[in-house]
């Protein structure tokens, strides 16, 4: 008897696992506001020098930019129309007086004057935001092995509620960014519990639809966005108003139940029957509940229980050929999926469109490009939908070079297909990548192959800075890398309708290129007067 029988016994796709479902992905609508709210709280409008206070009365005239345009970091030293030489009355001198800013937003941007000199400090705040994701997943991961995927997930909702609060009322930047950090380790924490009880809790043949259903929370989340971003105009409201729930979806915790493979694990059996007899009242099956025991329970979980004291490290990844060239081309491309889909993702005010329409175009082309990748998936295979995913992006993106910034349809249908293609890209990684990965490493795979998607969104804010010194520069870095994942995700092995590997042996002899039959001497072809043949196509592993 497996863990799917005993789950079958108390109702595998009952009313309990539709109600999970719903309450793991309910907070996932959520997640978008977070992930994304620097697009809105820290737009940057157009702006000029403030008058010093001594100016004399009349239009203030500032000196123009090679565009014609008024410069938005420099005034001059004097006042116009004064009797001095020229030289000395065109002299131009930085904003001492702060800014004046055409927008009825306010923005972090606004009140800390994050423009100019201080406009690094804008991309810093969301790169920081990032490595909040990056350090949450590598600590909270080890946390709920320890104590549990239920009090990780709680403890991740409470903490993104409070902190997220706490950013709405921060007096200075700096304590914004420590709370914006912590905001991004909460969310690595509900997403990594998320994934987790929804894998344990539903069964095989439900896996894909439910994680697709959960993964449309999210999108549902880019449309929500920007009409809270739209009613609500103060950055520290909208900053509030994202964070409050949290305290209402942690109170709901109490009807999310614990993994049953961690209460076995961790020599909790008895709770872990409890909690499938409650599954099987709710599922109505309260006597198939009551037959359940812990001799039949502990003996479905032997497999998991074996492979747990079976002990695998990160550097178990790097032990064989195969191994070390899996994780080499799934990080590149988890890395340039990240990379470059935070640069479309936040860019969305640089294609001189309304942000709040492009946002909801932005997460419009998610719900076809998710059910293309599935298409894709499921006839063409992983191997090619991954490749042609991230060759595409960088494309796309690498395009954007040439456009000039006034034809900003073309450059939004281009920033619009590339967002598209790396929605895609993130949905086959995630199932491409726990294909990859054997069984008794499968996690560990997971999480070090997940942990460059984060160091890539980490690092994608960062690259915007270069604009400063050629335009194109952050377009050129981003196209190029898209399509370096591309081209490492040709050599990953295709994974299409094969049994998955449960040791390191099993993946060294499935990834083993066929062997051609050495050619036999002539005398012993003749008294067997049998032709050879080759290796049929069924055994290429790619």
């Amino acid at each position: 008897m497996t863990f799917s029988d005993i789950l079958d016994r108390v109702g595998s796709m009952g009313p309990y696992q539709y109600l999970l479902v719903a309450l793991l992905g309910f907070p996932i609508l959520g997640m978008a506001n977070h992930n994304l709210l620097q697009i809105f709280t820290a737009t940057t409008p157009s702006h000029y020098c403030r008058p010093p206070p001594n100016a004399s009365a009349g239009p203030w005239i500032l000196p123009l930019d090679q565009n014609g345009q008024p410069e938005k970091c420099l005034r001059f030293v004097h006042p116009p129309n004064t009797s001095l030489p020229n030289d000395t009355q065109w002299a131009t001198e930085p904003c001492l007086d702060g800014w004046i800013y055409n927008s009825t937003r306010d923005t972090i941007v606004t009140e800390w004057n994050l423009v100019c000199s201080s406009n690094k400090l804008k991309e810093m705040a969301q790169s920081i935001y990032m490595a909040g994701i990056l350090i949450g997943g590598l600590v909270l991961g080890d946390l709920s092995d320890r104590f549990g995927r239920k009090p990780i997930l709680t403890g991740c909702y409470l903490l993104l509620a409070a902190c997220g609060s706490g950013a709405a009322f921060s007096p200075t930047l700096t304590i914004y960014m420590v709370f914006r950090f912590l905001c991004g380790c909460s969310i690595s924490g509900i997403t990594l519990s998320t994934v987790i009880l929804n894998v344990e809790w539903v069964p095989t043949k439900m896996r894909a639809i439910t994680s697709t259903a959960i993964g449309y929370f999210y999108t549902a989340g880019q449309f929500v966005l920007p009409g809270l971003a739209y009613a609500i105009p103060q950055w520290r409201w909208l900053q509030l108003t994202t964070a409050v729930p949290y305290f209402i979806i942690c109170a709901l915790t109490w009807w999310i139940p614990e993994s049953i493979r961690w209460l076995v694990l961790n020599g909790r059996s008895s709770k872990a029957l409890k909690v499938l007899q409650r599954v099987a009242t709710f599922n109505g099956k309260k006597e198939e509940g009551k037959k359940l025991s812990l001799e039949e329970l502990k003996l479905s979980l032997q497999k998991d229980i074996s492979l747990a004291k079976a002990k695998y490290t990160t550097a178990d990844l790097f032990r064989t050929p195969t191994l070390r060239r899996v994780v080499f081309c799934l990080s590149l491309a988890w890395f340039a999926t990240g990379f470059a889909y935070y640069s479309l993702a936040m860019g969305v005010e640089e294609f001189g469109v309304n942000i709040y329409i492009l946002q909801i175009i932005f997460g419009g082309v998610d719900i076809p490009a998710k059910f293309v990748t599935i298409l894709s998936l499921s006839y063409l295979g992983r191997h090619i939908t991954q490749a042609g995913a991230l060759l595409l992006a960088g494309a796309a993106i690498l395009s954007l070079i040439f456009v000039p910034s006034d034809m900003s349809i073309i450059r939004t249908i281009l920033a619009v297909f590339g967002k598209g293609c790396l929605s895609g890209s993130f949905s086959c990684l995630f199932l491409y990548t726990g294909e990859l990965f054997p069984t008794v490493i499968r996690q560990t795979g997971m999480g070090v192959s997940n942990l460059w998607a984060r160091v890539g969104s980490m690092i994608s804010p960062l690259v915007k800075i270069t604009g400063e010194i050629q335009p194109f520069i952050p377009n050129l870095i981003y196209g190029s890398i898209a399509l370096l994942g591309g081209c490492a995700a040709i050599f990953l092995p295709e994974t299409l309708n094969r049994p998955l590997p449960e040791t390191l042996e099993d993946m060294e002899n499935w990834y083993q290129p066929s062997k051609k039959p050495k050619p036999e001497p002539e005398a012993e072809k003749a008294s067997q007067m049998i032709p050879l043949q080759s290796s049929g196509p069924g055994l290429d592993p790619n």
